[in-house]
C-alpha cells in the first residue's frame, strides 16, 4: 500500500471538525478521483497528505513511513510526492521549458531538452516552449505545473481541479496524454474533481467526500451504478431521483436512475412528452409520468404520448 491514512481527524477550528476518524488506503500505480461539491474537503486532504497543514490526530503514512506534517519538516511537502493546487508557483522570467525542466538534472542536457519536450507533448504546449508564462493563459499555466510535477517521476502526484481552467476540446486531450502516461511509469495519481463524467473511464477508485465525511469508496462502474445517496449521484452528471413513495409506484428498486438508463419502450409507464431538445448527440426530453417530470436522453425527437421503462 502507497499511502495510508489512520484515524486521521483534522479541524480549522474547535468548534466545528472537518476529518473525524478518516481512514483511506490508496495502492501503487492507481488513479484515484477524489470528489465532492465544494467545500467538502477534497483540497484540505490533498494539503494534509502533501505536508502543507498539521493534522491534530492520526497518521498518514507514505511508502511505509510515517509523515510528519509542517512541524516535522524544515521545507513544506514531502519527498517522492507532487501536488499542482490552484497556485501553480511558476518562475515567472523563466520560459515554459525552463520550467518544466527545473527539477531535472543537468548532468546529461540532451536528455534533459528530450524529457522536456516528452512532457510538453503530454501536456500539449509543444509550440510554447519559449514564451514566458506571464503570456500564458491560467489553464496553459495549470499543464506547464502538472509537466514539472512529472518531471521528477513522483511515486504520488497529486492535481486539485486540473482541468477546471481548460476549455472542452483541451480537456479531453489532456486527460487522455495525462493518465496514459501516469499509467506507463507507474505513478499514483489522487485527483481531485467535481467533474466525475469527464475521467470515469481512467479511474480505478473514486473516493467520496460530503463536509469532510467519507461517503463512497468503490470503484467506478460500482459507484455510478449503486451510488450510496442521491449526492453521489449527482455528482456524475444530470439524474432522475425517486423518493420512497415514488420508487414502489414505479415498482423500481434503485432511487437513482441517470437519463440514458431510462427508455422509450412499446410497454411500460404512459408519458406526456414536455419537451424534446437536440443536445448534440443525443436528444434531451422532459416526460411527465404519474405526475412526476423525468429526464430522458434520445437517439431522436420525441413527441405526443410515448411509453417508459426503467433499466
Amino acid at each position: 500500500m502507497l499511502l495510508e491514512i489512520n484515524n486521521l481527524y483534522f479541524s480549522y477550528s474547535k468548534e466545528k471538525p472537518l476529518f473525524q476518524n478518516l481512514n483511506l488506503r490508496f495502492e501503487e500505480g492507481k488513479i484515484v478521483a477524489l470528489a465532492g461539491e465544494s467545500g467538502c474537503g477534497k483540497s484540505t486532504l490533498l494539503s494534509l497528505i502533501y505536508g502543507l497543514l498539521d493534522w491534530q490526530s492520526g497518521d498518514i503514512i507514505f511508502d511505509s513511513e510515517k509523515l510528519l506534517g509542517p512541524k516535522g519538516n524544515l521545507v513544506p511537502g514531502e519527498a517522492e510526492m507532487k501536488l499542482v493546487a490552484q497556485n501553480f508557483d511558476l518562475m515567472p522570467y523563466a520560459t515554459v521549458a525552463e520550467n518544466v525542466g527545473k527539477f531535472i538534472s543537468n548532468i546529461n542536457l540532451a536528455k534533459k531538452k528530450e524529457t522536456v519536450s516528452e512532457l510538453l507533448e503530454v501536456v500539449g504546449l509543444e509550440e510554447f516552449a519559449h514564451v514566458l508564462p506571464k503570456y500564458l493563459s491560467g489553464g496553459q499555466q495549470q499543464r506547464v505545473a502538472i509537466a514539472r510535477a512529472l518531471s521528477v517521476l513522483p511515486k504520488l502526484l497529486i492535481l486539485d481541479e486540473p482541468f477546471s481552467n481548460l476549455d472542452f476540446p483541451r480537456k479531453i486531450e489532456l486527460r487522455e496524454k495525462l493518465f496514459t502516461y501516469v499509467k506507463q511509469r507507474n505513478i499514483t495519481l489522487i485527483i481531485s474533481t467535481h467533474e466525475l463524467q469527464d475521467i470515469i473511464p481512467w479511474l480505478d477508485q473514486i473516493i467520496v467526500l460530503q463536509n469532510g465525511r467519507l461517503i463512497q469508496n468503490d470503484n467506478p462502474e460500482e459507484t455510478f451504478r449503486n451510488p450510496y445517496n442521491s449526492y453521489v449521484a449527482k455528482l456524475f452528471g444530470e439524474v432522475n431521483i425517486f423518493n420512497e413513495n415514488e420508487m414502489t409506484d414505479f415498482q423500481i428498486s434503485k432511487f437513482s436512475y441517470h437519463p440514458k438508463q431510462i427508455k422509450i419502450s412499446e410497454n411500460g409507464f404512459d408519458a406526456d412528452v414536455l419537451e424534446s431538445r437536440f443536445a448534440g448527440n443525443h436528444y434531451w426530453n422532459k416526460l411527465k409520468v404519474m405526475n412526476k417530470e423525468v429526464i430522458v436522453y434520445t437517439d431522436n425527437k420525441i413527441q405526443d404520448a410515448v411509453r417508459i421503462s426503467f433499466i
